[in-house]
């Protein structure tokens, strides 16, 4: 055989294998996982925020994204949600690629999103709060799940007519969760939940969100710098650093100090 046309054969070949062994992991992951992330690019005007980043977030589990400040965190959470756009990348919602889809749609698909600062309502009562998640459903249902709602969060119920904004800080945080819960989604995007939050409050949020895993049927993703929150409750870690992914593994596979030498200066 021509030595030239082997070379060509033999590169055609190394292309097909590559083109079937990413065929396998996009297979993988649509089957497998709840959210996909694949090569995420994100500008802010022209200064690169993420860099490539990469995701697969197991369905069912707690995802916990960790890093110090600035490093794209809430960034990415945002892209996630179609608050801002990427520039390179796509994003797969249960199988299905969402990389263009509006905010609302990606509600409506099953991403449900707690941002930091919690931005509930102050003017409105804790339940027409509440009722504001069920735009978010798509079987139709009206009236609020209270027995969802109030047995996760049980001073919600005696609260019901309350301004949101006269609840503690904590109160207020119990009240965006829950209404997010409401929506019934397929992933809930929590941002620095514990932020500003007193401990018996982390507590109890701590204690919602390892009920919810153990129902089965919600995948949480968890931005958040309480090493010792984040460490009692997720399954997996994903550690960023400069704007990129620098460690992820599962919670035993990572140990206390490969995670927090992400989380200190």
């Amino acid at each position: 055989m021509i030595p030239g046309l082997l070379s060509v054969i033999w590169v055609v070949r190394s292309i097909e294998l590559k083109i079937k062994s990413w065929d396998s992991i996009s297979m993988t992951t649509i089957t497998d996982t709840a959210l996909t992330v694949r090569g995420l690019d994100v500008y802010y005007g022209e200064s690169l925020i993420l860099r490539d980043i990469d995701m697969d977030i197991p369905r069912g589990a707690i995802v916990a994204v960790m890093g110090r400040n600035g490093v794209g965190k809430t960034t990415l959470i945002k892209t996630i949600m179609g608050l801002l756009q990427p520039r390179g990348g796509d994003i797969l919602l249960n199988g299905v690629n969402i990389t263009g889809q509006t905010p609302d749609f990606r509600a409506r698909a099953g991403l449900s999103y707690v941002p930091q600062g919690r931005e509930i309502f102050p003017k409105l009562t804790v339940n027409e709060n509440l009722q504001i998640g069920l735009e978010a459903r798509t079987d139709g249902l009206t009236t609020l799940p209270e027995d969802l709602i109030y047995d996760l969060f049980p001073v919600l119920a005696d609260m019901q007519d309350r301004m949101g904004g006269n609840l503690s800080g904590g109160q207020q945080q119990q009240l965006a969760i829950a209404r997010a819960l409401v929506g019934d989604p397929d992933i809930l995007i929590l941002d620095e939940p514990t932020e500003g939050i007193q401990p018996s409050i982390i507590l109890d949020i701590e204690n919602v969100l390892i009920h919810l895993k153990d129902k089965g049927n919600l995948t949480i993703i968890l931005v958040e710098q309480y090493f010792d929150f984040a460490r009692q409750i997720a399954d997996y870690f994903y550690l960023m650093d400069r704007g990129t992914v620098a460690l992820c593994g599962s919670a035993d596979e990572l140990s206390d100090e490969s995670i927090k030498q992400y989380l200190t200066f």
